[in-house]
């Protein structure tokens, strides 16, 4: 019953952030919340260091703390097993944003892209470093625009 209750309250408490795999609609969103976006190409099912990436900073309390109040967020996926592939819409959306901002393929690449879609950073790679200096890397790339 105790962890069941637990489970509940950090339901509620966690901040509800959301991955759109729509870019056109996360920069119309940012638009209207003057938001910044991060953009991460993934290999969600295949590439080692997208998965460490998720997990070891994308998916951390911090990271999803300041999100919740200070992202756009958009995860372009290119899952290579045939159990996990996307619906052809999603496919098509991933592609045309990747030839957009990924030109090369590389993975894992997270941007973070302005309201307008310019790039303001680029993290190539797995970032390797904590989720306390990935948020504080955005928010000096956030000032160092303003």
């Amino acid at each position: 019953m105790k962890q069941l209750l637990a489970i509940i309250l950090f339901a509620l408490i966690s901040p509800a952030i959301t991955w759109s795999g729509d870019f056109n609609q996360a920069q119309k969103e940012a638009q209207k919340t003057h938001k910044l976006i991060i953009i991460n190409f993934s290999g969600s099912d295949w590439c080692g260091p997208c998965i460490r990436t998720r997990k070891e900073i994308l998916e951390t309390s911090t990271f999803e703390n300041y999100a919740s109040d200070h992202l756009v967020l958009v995860r372009a996926d290119f899952p290579r097993q045939k159990k996990n592939q996307l619906p052809k819409d999603q496919v098509k959306r991933n592609e045309t944003l990747a030839d957009k901002y990924n030109p090369d393929g590389e993975f894992p690449l997270t941007l973070l892209v302005d309201e307008n879609g310019k790039v303001l950073k680029k993290w190539e790679g797995f970032p390797n470093v904590t989720p306390e200096a990935f948020v504080a890397q955005i928010t000096e790339s956030t000032n160092a625009k303003r």
